[in-house]
């Protein structure tokens, strides 16, 4: 690789389902040669030697035996989200390869997603707004506005992240907080507020956020 030459990275594709984001190109251009996984397969010998890193998105490119024993030069794998439960870390490391992940990047965003879809879930907003916009409608029954948020218990299986900034939300709704952890989280919360559980029993509600 001459000396002004970027190093390669290779990515499964750009776009798609499976590809980096078409606005992430510009700034990895600035820093990176881009090689496509089609562009490695059809020209492998030369590709090869200049692939220096692997950027994951959506677990792909996969990443296995084969593909790590046929770039000699790679030297990290960067993995877009948090989990890496997908990979072989022991294989990886067993090549020399680092790992690198982003366990906060997207923590807030994904919080205000689930936090959203509980108020959703206990309100009928999705059912609510079918039925508010069907030919005809006239009136609509009360049980359609759902379970009281504010004051109720909300169950958080998974106290990591994003589990947190969710009860950070929670909180907000002066809801009553229980969880499920590996481990207890040290947190700000008087004990009366937040509670660790191991059987969640009279709870109202309940939001899966594994860590």
């Amino acid at each position: 690789m001459g000396g002004g030459e970027l190093p390669g990275l290779l990515v499964n594709e750009i776009g798609g389902i499976h590809g980096i984001l078409h606005g992430h190109v510009a700034l990895l251009k600035k820093h990176f040669y881009l090689i496509t996984m089609k562009e490695f397969l059809e020209n492998r010998k030369h590709m090869s030697k200049k692939v220096q890193a692997i950027y994951l998105w959506w677990h792909k490119p996969i990443i296995n035996r084969e593909l790590l024993q046929s770039l000699p030069n790679l030297k990290v794998i960067a993995n877009s989200g948090v989990g890496m439960d997908h990979l072989d870390l022991k294989l990886v490391a067993s090549f020399g390869v680092k790992m690198a992940n982003a366990p906060y990047a997207v923590s807030s965003s994904t919080a205000d997603t689930g936090m959203a879809l509980l108020l959703a879930s206990a309100r009928r907003l999705v059912e609510g707004y079918h039925v508010a916009t069907s030919p005809g409608m006239e009136y609509s029954e009360a049980d359609l506005l759902g379970v009281e948020v504010t004051g109720a218990t909300v169950g958080i299986i998974g106290m990591g992240s994003i589990g947190y900034k969710i009860a950070l939300r929670a909180k907000a709704f002066e809801m009553n907080i229980l969880y499920h952890n590996r481990t207890r989280r040290k947190h700000c919360f008087s004990s009366n507020q937040w509670e660790f559980c191991q059987v969640f029993n009279w709870i109202s509600l309940v939001i899966s956020s594994p860590s």
